[in-house]
């Protein structure tokens, strides 16, 4: 295993500390835990993306983006009427 040097923010040091403490880990078991799940988290937002990937912009009729002139696509589908309650 290397070695890798790093400079944290003073409450991020304490959090990681504690977390050691109260677990009865070492600092550096806390830091590379929390650095697999960080990992892991991006793997899975990737495969969500991937999975959804073949769908994206196959829906004919829409703006090509949504954020440009968003009110005025919003009123010309009525969604900007006012309803009755």
């Amino acid at each position: 295993m290397k070695t890798l040097t790093v400079r944290l923010p003073d409450v991020l040091v304490a959090e990681i500390e504690a977390e050691s403490r109260r677990r009865k880990l070492s600092k550096s078991e806390v830091v590379r835990e929390r650095l697999t799940a960080a990992a892991k988290s991006r793997e899975r937002r990737r495969a969500g993306l991937d999975a959804i990937a073949d769908v994206v912009g196959s829906v004919d009729g829409l703006p090509r983006d949504l954020s440009v002139r968003t009110k005025k696509y919003l009123k010309s589908i009525g969604h900007s009427r006012q309803r009755t309650r």
